[in-house]
Protein backbone atom coordinates (compact mmCIF):
# COMPACT_ATOMS: atom_id res chain seq x y z
CA UNK A 1 0.00 0.00 0.00
CA UNK A 2 0.86 3.84 -0.60
CA UNK A 3 -0.11 6.03 2.68
CA UNK A 4 -0.90 9.61 1.36
CA UNK A 5 -0.93 12.12 3.84
CA UNK A 6 -2.95 15.07 3.46
CA UNK A 7 -4.76 13.44 0.61
CA UNK A 8 -7.73 15.09 0.39
CA UNK A 9 -6.41 18.27 -0.35
CA UNK A 10 -4.66 20.17 -3.07
CA UNK A 11 -1.85 18.46 -4.04
CA UNK A 12 -2.24 15.19 -2.02
CA UNK A 13 -5.63 14.74 -3.93
CA UNK A 14 -3.89 15.28 -7.80
CA UNK A 15 -1.07 12.77 -6.39
CA UNK A 16 -3.97 10.45 -5.27
CA UNK A 17 -5.80 10.56 -8.45
CA UNK A 18 -2.76 9.82 -10.61
CA UNK A 19 -1.51 6.81 -8.81
CA UNK A 20 -5.35 5.65 -9.28
CA UNK A 21 -4.90 6.63 -13.35
CA UNK A 22 -1.79 4.28 -13.08
CA UNK A 23 -3.73 1.73 -11.80
CA UNK A 24 -2.87 1.57 -8.12
CA UNK A 25 -5.85 1.33 -5.82
CA UNK A 26 -3.88 0.64 -3.18
CA UNK A 27 -4.06 3.91 -1.53
CA UNK A 28 -4.68 4.97 2.01
CA UNK A 29 -5.52 8.62 2.59
CA UNK A 30 -4.70 10.48 5.97
CA UNK A 31 -6.58 13.59 6.40
CA UNK A 32 -9.32 14.93 7.85
CA UNK A 33 -12.48 15.75 5.40
CA UNK A 34 -14.60 18.29 7.49
CA UNK A 35 -17.30 20.46 6.28
CA UNK A 36 -16.10 22.83 4.21
CA UNK A 37 -16.83 19.91 0.76
CA UNK A 38 -13.25 18.96 1.08
CA UNK A 39 -14.35 15.38 0.40
CA UNK A 40 -15.18 16.49 -3.61
CA UNK A 41 -11.59 16.55 -4.12
CA UNK A 42 -11.89 12.17 -3.91
CA UNK A 43 -15.18 11.72 -4.76
CA UNK A 44 -14.16 9.91 -8.20
CA UNK A 45 -10.89 8.04 -6.46
CA UNK A 46 -10.56 4.29 -5.31
CA UNK A 47 -9.23 3.96 -1.72
CA UNK A 48 -8.48 1.43 0.77
CA UNK A 49 -9.36 3.63 3.97
CA UNK A 50 -9.18 7.44 4.78
CA UNK A 51 -7.84 7.42 8.32
CA UNK A 52 -7.41 10.54 10.65
CA UNK A 53 -4.72 11.94 11.47
CA UNK A 54 -4.70 11.36 15.11
CA UNK A 55 -5.59 7.45 14.63
CA UNK A 56 -2.41 7.12 12.09
CA UNK A 57 0.15 5.92 15.22
CA UNK A 58 -2.30 2.97 16.03
CA UNK A 59 -3.27 2.20 12.35
CA UNK A 60 0.69 1.86 11.61
CA UNK A 61 1.20 -0.66 13.69
CA UNK A 62 2.67 -4.28 12.36
CA UNK A 63 1.86 -2.30 8.67
CA UNK A 64 4.45 -2.73 5.71
CA UNK A 65 4.19 0.59 2.96
CA UNK A 66 5.70 0.18 -0.07
CA UNK A 67 6.06 4.45 0.08
CA UNK A 68 4.71 7.57 2.36
CA UNK A 69 3.64 10.47 0.53
CA UNK A 70 3.30 13.01 3.44
CA UNK A 71 1.70 16.17 2.31
CA UNK A 72 -0.35 16.91 5.31
CA UNK A 73 0.16 19.94 6.64
CA UNK A 74 -1.49 23.60 8.09
CA UNK A 75 -0.41 24.76 5.29
CA UNK A 76 -1.54 28.89 5.64
CA UNK A 77 0.74 31.48 5.81
CA UNK A 78 -1.14 33.29 7.83
CA UNK A 79 -1.44 30.74 10.91
CA UNK A 80 -0.35 32.30 14.59
CA UNK A 81 -1.41 29.02 16.57
CA UNK A 82 2.18 28.22 17.19
CA UNK A 83 1.67 25.21 19.70
CA UNK A 84 -0.77 23.50 16.74
CA UNK A 85 1.16 24.45 13.93
CA UNK A 86 4.13 22.95 15.75
CA UNK A 87 2.46 19.56 16.68
CA UNK A 88 0.62 19.24 13.31
CA UNK A 89 3.49 20.35 10.71
CA UNK A 90 6.78 19.21 12.85
CA UNK A 91 6.36 16.78 15.55
CA UNK A 92 4.25 14.83 13.28
CA UNK A 93 6.12 14.47 10.52
CA UNK A 94 9.00 13.78 13.09
CA UNK A 95 7.02 10.65 14.12
CA UNK A 96 6.69 9.46 10.32
CA UNK A 97 10.11 10.31 9.79
CA UNK A 98 10.88 8.08 12.40
CA UNK A 99 7.92 5.16 11.45
CA UNK A 100 9.52 5.37 8.05
CA UNK A 101 13.24 4.94 9.28
CA UNK A 102 12.60 1.80 11.19
CA UNK A 103 10.42 0.24 8.74
CA UNK A 104 11.93 0.60 6.06
CA UNK A 105 9.64 2.69 3.82
CA UNK A 106 10.34 5.34 1.31
CA UNK A 107 9.18 9.15 2.53
CA UNK A 108 8.51 12.17 0.09
CA UNK A 109 7.36 14.99 1.88
CA UNK A 110 6.20 18.32 1.10
CA UNK A 111 8.58 21.44 2.34
CA UNK A 112 7.95 25.15 0.96
CA UNK A 113 9.61 27.54 -1.01
CA UNK A 114 7.99 29.45 2.18
CA UNK A 115 11.53 28.42 3.77
CA UNK A 116 13.11 30.91 1.79
CA UNK A 117 11.97 33.80 3.91
CA UNK A 118 12.34 37.38 1.64
CA UNK A 119 14.88 35.33 -0.40
CA UNK A 120 17.97 37.65 0.79
CA UNK A 121 19.80 34.38 0.83
CA UNK A 122 18.50 33.10 -2.97
CA UNK A 123 16.32 30.32 -3.40
CA UNK A 124 18.63 27.78 -4.00
CA UNK A 125 18.09 24.05 -2.63
CA UNK A 126 21.09 23.61 -1.01
CA UNK A 127 20.25 20.47 1.55
CA UNK A 128 23.59 21.26 3.83
CA UNK A 129 23.25 22.20 7.30
CA UNK A 130 25.13 25.61 6.28
CA UNK A 131 23.13 26.42 4.13
CA UNK A 132 19.63 25.80 5.60
CA UNK A 133 20.31 27.48 8.88
CA UNK A 134 20.91 31.34 6.95
CA UNK A 135 17.49 30.96 5.78
CA UNK A 136 15.06 32.81 7.98
CA UNK A 137 11.28 31.96 7.60
CA UNK A 138 9.23 34.77 7.60
CA UNK A 139 5.84 33.02 9.13
CA UNK A 140 5.18 30.24 11.12
CA UNK A 141 4.59 28.11 8.90
CA UNK A 142 7.66 28.30 6.38
CA UNK A 143 9.49 28.15 9.86
CA UNK A 144 7.46 24.81 10.83
CA UNK A 145 8.90 23.62 7.51
CA UNK A 146 12.04 24.68 7.86
CA UNK A 147 12.32 22.87 11.77
CA UNK A 148 11.43 19.57 9.94
CA UNK A 149 14.33 20.09 6.79
CA UNK A 150 17.25 20.82 9.52
CA UNK A 151 16.65 17.70 11.57
CA UNK A 152 16.02 15.48 7.95
CA UNK A 153 19.40 17.10 6.88
CA UNK A 154 20.76 16.93 10.31
CA UNK A 155 20.70 13.51 10.64
CA UNK A 156 21.97 12.84 6.91
CA UNK A 157 25.19 14.73 7.63
CA UNK A 158 25.56 12.88 10.76
CA UNK A 159 24.95 9.40 8.95
CA UNK A 160 22.28 8.67 11.23
CA UNK A 161 19.39 6.13 10.08
CA UNK A 162 17.21 7.41 7.41
CA UNK A 163 14.65 5.66 5.69
CA UNK A 164 15.83 3.82 2.58
CA UNK A 165 14.91 6.82 0.15
CA UNK A 166 14.03 10.28 2.00
CA UNK A 167 13.28 13.22 -0.60
CA UNK A 168 11.99 16.67 0.45
CA UNK A 169 10.09 18.68 -1.54
CA UNK A 170 10.16 23.29 -1.79
CA UNK A 171 7.24 23.38 -3.51
CA UNK A 172 6.84 27.40 -5.14
CA UNK A 173 3.19 28.88 -6.03
CA UNK A 174 1.19 25.62 -6.74
CA UNK A 175 -1.74 26.17 -8.77
CA UNK A 176 -4.35 23.73 -10.55
CA UNK A 177 -7.81 21.75 -9.75
CA UNK A 178 -8.90 20.88 -6.57
CA UNK A 179 -7.97 23.85 -4.66
CA UNK A 180 -11.40 25.62 -4.18
CA UNK A 181 -11.33 24.39 -0.68
CA UNK A 182 -8.42 26.78 0.43
CA UNK A 183 -10.29 30.27 0.67
CA UNK A 184 -8.13 33.12 0.78
CA UNK A 185 -4.84 30.34 0.46
CA UNK A 186 -6.12 29.26 -3.29
CA UNK A 187 -4.42 30.94 -6.57
CA UNK A 188 -5.10 33.98 -7.44
CA UNK A 189 -6.45 32.87 -10.39
CA UNK A 190 -8.62 30.27 -8.96
CA UNK A 191 -10.32 32.98 -6.10
CA UNK A 192 -10.69 35.70 -9.16
CA UNK A 193 -11.42 33.32 -12.38
CA UNK A 194 -15.23 33.87 -12.09
CA UNK A 195 -15.08 37.23 -11.87
CA UNK A 196 -12.85 36.77 -15.59
CA UNK A 197 -15.44 35.07 -16.60
CA UNK A 198 -18.33 37.51 -16.45
CA UNK A 199 -16.10 40.37 -17.49
CA UNK A 200 -15.84 42.17 -13.84
CA UNK A 201 -13.30 44.21 -13.13
CA UNK A 202 -9.79 42.08 -11.41
CA UNK A 203 -7.61 43.53 -8.90
CA UNK A 204 -4.08 43.35 -8.55
CA UNK A 205 -1.80 45.20 -6.37
CA UNK A 206 0.37 48.17 -6.73
CA UNK A 207 3.84 48.18 -6.87
CA UNK A 208 5.42 50.05 -3.46
CA UNK A 209 8.85 49.49 -5.32
CA UNK A 210 11.14 51.72 -7.70
CA UNK A 211 11.60 50.20 -10.93
CA UNK A 212 9.00 47.43 -10.57
CA UNK A 213 5.68 48.39 -12.51
CA UNK A 214 2.01 47.82 -11.08
CA UNK A 215 1.14 43.89 -11.48
CA UNK A 216 5.08 42.81 -11.86
CA UNK A 217 5.61 41.21 -9.05
CA UNK A 218 6.60 38.19 -9.69
CA UNK A 219 6.44 34.31 -8.51
CA UNK A 220 7.26 30.81 -9.78
CA UNK A 221 4.39 29.32 -10.57
CA UNK A 222 3.63 25.60 -11.26
CA UNK A 223 0.53 23.59 -12.18
CA UNK A 224 0.10 20.58 -9.81
CA UNK A 225 0.36 18.39 -12.52
CA UNK A 226 4.05 19.13 -12.85
CA UNK A 227 4.47 18.79 -9.21
CA UNK A 228 2.54 15.46 -9.36
CA UNK A 229 4.87 14.23 -11.90
CA UNK A 230 8.56 14.96 -9.89
CA UNK A 231 6.29 12.79 -7.22
CA UNK A 232 5.93 9.82 -9.04
CA UNK A 233 9.08 10.11 -10.69
CA UNK A 234 10.45 9.92 -7.36
CA UNK A 235 8.45 7.19 -6.44
CA UNK A 236 9.96 5.65 -9.70
CA UNK A 237 13.25 6.29 -8.98
CA UNK A 238 14.17 4.87 -4.93
CA UNK A 239 18.19 6.09 -5.96
CA UNK A 240 17.49 9.51 -5.47
CA UNK A 241 17.12 11.19 -1.70
CA UNK A 242 17.57 14.91 -1.20
CA UNK A 243 16.00 18.16 -0.89
CA UNK A 244 14.27 19.10 -3.90
CA UNK A 245 13.05 22.52 -5.32
CA UNK A 246 9.91 22.34 -7.11
CA UNK A 247 9.28 24.93 -9.05
CA UNK A 248 9.52 25.58 -12.99
CA UNK A 249 12.49 27.80 -12.44
CA UNK A 250 11.20 31.23 -14.15
CA UNK A 251 9.21 33.70 -12.23
CA UNK A 252 6.25 34.79 -13.91
CA UNK A 253 3.78 38.20 -13.03
CA UNK A 254 0.78 38.30 -11.71
CA UNK A 255 -0.60 40.19 -14.66
CA UNK A 256 0.70 37.67 -17.44
CA UNK A 257 -0.91 35.64 -15.64
CA UNK A 258 -4.50 36.94 -15.45
CA UNK A 259 -3.92 37.83 -18.87
CA UNK A 260 -3.12 34.31 -19.56
CA UNK A 261 -6.61 33.17 -18.57
CA UNK A 262 -8.46 36.21 -20.21
CA UNK A 263 -6.85 34.78 -23.39
CA UNK A 264 -7.88 31.02 -22.31
CA UNK A 265 -11.40 32.31 -22.88
CA UNK A 266 -10.96 34.45 -25.69
CA UNK A 267 -11.85 37.72 -23.63
CA UNK A 268 -11.04 41.44 -23.21
CA UNK A 269 -8.54 41.68 -20.20
CA UNK A 270 -9.86 44.14 -17.62
CA UNK A 271 -7.35 44.43 -14.79
CA UNK A 272 -6.95 47.42 -11.85
CA UNK A 273 -4.60 48.34 -9.76
CA UNK A 274 -4.92 48.93 -6.02
CA UNK A 275 -3.10 50.16 -3.31
CA UNK A 276 -1.31 47.03 -1.29
CA UNK A 277 -2.33 47.10 2.17
CA UNK A 278 0.02 48.79 4.62
CA UNK A 279 0.09 46.31 7.06
CA UNK A 280 1.76 43.46 4.34
CA UNK A 281 4.04 46.07 2.68
CA UNK A 282 7.11 45.29 5.03
CA UNK A 283 7.17 41.56 4.22
CA UNK A 284 5.43 41.47 0.54
CA UNK A 285 7.54 39.01 -1.31
CA UNK A 286 8.13 40.87 -5.07
CA UNK A 287 10.68 38.02 -6.33
CA UNK A 288 10.44 33.82 -6.46
CA UNK A 289 12.04 32.07 -8.52
CA UNK A 290 13.21 28.49 -7.71
CA UNK A 291 16.48 26.90 -9.08
CA UNK A 292 16.19 23.68 -10.59
CA UNK A 293 19.21 22.14 -11.26
CA UNK A 294 19.55 19.91 -8.34
CA UNK A 295 16.40 18.16 -9.76
CA UNK A 296 17.84 17.27 -12.72
CA UNK A 297 21.05 16.63 -12.14
CA UNK A 298 19.36 13.76 -10.01
CA UNK A 299 18.13 12.41 -13.19
CA UNK A 300 14.57 14.49 -13.85
CA UNK A 301 13.40 15.45 -17.25
CA UNK A 302 9.84 15.78 -17.33
CA UNK A 303 9.59 19.20 -17.88
CA UNK A 304 7.41 22.27 -16.70
CA UNK A 305 4.52 23.41 -18.20
CA UNK A 306 4.49 27.18 -19.33
CA UNK A 307 2.79 29.29 -17.61
CA UNK A 308 0.58 30.09 -20.71
CA UNK A 309 -0.78 25.96 -21.73
CA UNK A 310 -0.80 25.75 -17.77
CA UNK A 311 -3.57 28.42 -17.59
CA UNK A 312 -5.42 27.22 -20.61
CA UNK A 313 -5.39 23.67 -19.41
CA UNK A 314 -6.61 24.91 -16.08
CA UNK A 315 -9.10 26.94 -17.51
CA UNK A 316 -10.30 24.40 -20.14
CA UNK A 317 -10.48 21.21 -18.43
CA UNK A 318 -11.61 22.81 -15.05
CA UNK A 319 -12.48 26.29 -14.28
CA UNK A 320 -14.40 26.82 -16.86
CA UNK A 321 -17.02 23.13 -16.91
CA UNK A 322 -19.58 22.38 -14.23
CA UNK A 323 -17.35 20.08 -12.54
CA UNK A 324 -14.24 21.73 -11.82
CA UNK A 325 -12.74 18.37 -9.37
CA UNK A 326 -10.49 16.23 -10.96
Amino acid sequence: MLLVTGGAGFIGSNVVAALNDSGRSDVVVCDLLGSDGKWRNLAKRQLVDIVPPAELPGWLKGRKLDAVIHLGAISETTATDGDLVIETNFRFSMRLLDWCTANAAPLIYASSAATYGDGAEGFDDDASLTALKKLRPMNLYGWSKQLFDLAVAGRAANGDPLPPQWAGLKFFNVFGPNEYHKGTMMSVLARRFDDVKAGRVVQLFKSHRDGIADGDQRRDFIYVDDVVRVITWLLATPAVSGLFNVGTGKARSFRELMLAAYAALGTKSNVEYIDMPEQIRGSYQYFTESKVDRLHSAGYNGGFTTLEDAVKAYVGDYLDRPDRFR
